[in-house]
């Protein structure tokens, strides 16, 4: 049985390093401080580098254009326990004892982009861009309520994309990319003794992977209207890691011990499509609809190596395709000073019967104001802020330790999430 038991533990926290790699709550869509002062409603039809991760055909007409950029994100959250229970073995359920309350689990950060395009001839451009689309970390108390679902989670990205256009016509452009993602997971979480008598265990990972992904994109330009579309492809992703277990006695003490474990799972394919409306000389209204695919991301694979050999395991997510759309303006107010303004919906791919404490999410609106302010004829300065109200959401959550065994023990956390989210923009684009 203790090597069941392990097998059962073990791969529990490798699934753990994929569910955080792909859940709604973690993907960054601030990739350009100008997009984020219309709540990003217009970037796949506007142009120049800092559009580039929506639309690899935003370079084509832009010229040598290169652009840097942060976003620095707050969040402030509440997650509250309504009732969790644990079940131990042979029947006795109990509520989840610790602090019934977290305060900000969500770590403040800051997510980087940078982009750089140069023409080749008059037709192409090529272009480079840097940024970070899964960056986060969330942090709760060894006492917490949570503590059988999440402790620590801290993911790091890095996207890579590199880019060819052409100008096609007169009014149509056409791009391509091809995307290296890189992602690493370190995470922790509480493991029950078979009695509430007996502090926890713990599983501690980190995992690891390099995987591909492309995207294509085109813009129609016209009078006063630029049409853009765009489709960024799923990334199967293959994460390799180490399992470490402690803190287990009893029956449990074969569980503890150090393990690898390789991860599977697919990212959601992105579609997108926009306008930019030129409505008079200062006036441009703007719109933006996604389409993500968050049902490829349906279940991870887990293979495990154990004492009794290499065992694999399907676990099912079940994430859902969601839409997401945004309008926005700029407004030019002299040849020096552009204004901004957007707001967007973006709602939470997790389901609510099916939503964990270590992704507390949830839909949200985006209200957003920015400006542009030329320093010179080649240097512009970006700058927005942003304020997110997450819809209020339950977290509905059960699991169950050493499944299959004489030891399995069932938590069933239930919780309400609140918070609120700001972010500060600032960037730099030039031309050379």
């Amino acid at each position: 049985m203790k090597k069941v038991v392990a097998f059962a533990a073990a791969s529990a926290a490798v699934l753990t390093i994929a569910s955080q790699a792909q859940a709604g709550g973690f993907y960054l869509q601030e990739q350009s401080a100008r997009g984020a002062g219309r709540a990003f409603s217009g970037e796949v039809a506007d142009q120049g580098v800092a559009s580039l991760w929506w639309n690899p055909a935003s370079i084509a007409r832009s010229g040598r254009e290169a652009y840097v950029g942060a976003h620095a994100i707050f969040v402030d959250a509440d997650v509250t326990n309504t009732g969790s229970t644990i079940t131990y073995p042979g029947g006795v359920t109990l509520p989840v004892s610790g602090e019934p309350r977290a305060f900000n689990p969500i770590n403040d950060g800051v997510a980087p982009n940078f982009a750089v395009a140069l023409p080749v001839g008059d037709r192409f451009a090529v272009g480079l861009s840097v940024a970070a689309p899964f960056n986060f970390t969330t942090e709760y108390r060894n006492t917490a309520w949570t503590r059988f679902d999440a402790l620590e989670s801290r993911l790091t990205s890095g996207d890579v994309q590199l880019t060819g256009a052409m100008r096609v016509t007169d009014w149509l452009d056409l791009g391509v990319s091809v995307d290296g993602q890189y992602v690493d997971a370190k995470l922790s979480t509480a493991y029950p003794n078979l009695s509430p008598l007996l502090p926890s265990g713990v599983s501690q990972l980190s995992g690891e992977g390099l995987d591909w992904g492309w995207s294509a994109g085109a813009q129609a330009h016209f009078d006063r209207l630029t049409l853009g579309a765009s489709y960024r492809s799923a990334i199967e992703h293959e994460l390799d890691g180490r399992v470490i277990v402690g803190g287990l006695v009893g029956p449990l003490a074969g569980v503890n011990g150090d393990f690898y474990g390789q991860a599977s799972f697919t990212t959601p394919w992105i579609a997108t499509a926009g306008l930019r409306y030129a409505l008079n000389d200062k006036l441009t209204l703007n719109a933006q609809v996604q389409r993500i695919g968050w049902g490829e991301f349906d279940a991870i694979t887990v293979n495990q190596e154990t004492p009794a050999g290499v065992q694999t395991q399907a676990l099912a997510q079940n994430y859902k395709d969601v839409t997401s759309g945004g309008v926005g303006v700029d407004y030019a107010v002299n040849d020096r000073v552009t204004l901004r303004a957007g707001v967007q919906y973006d709602p939470t791919p997790t389901r609510d019967e099916e939503r964990t404490a270590r992704v507390p999410d949830g839909d949200r609106y985006l209200y957003s104001v920015g400006a542009t302010g030329k320093v010179n004829d080649r240097l512009s300065v970006d700058a927005a802020f942003t304020v997110i109200n997450f819809k209020d959401s339950e977290i509905h959550h059960d699991t169950t330790f050493y499944g299959g065994t004489a030891a399995a023990t069932t938590t069933r956390l239930r919780g309400e999430v609140q918070g609120t989210g700001y972010v500060m923009s600032l960037g730099l684009r030039t031309s050379f």
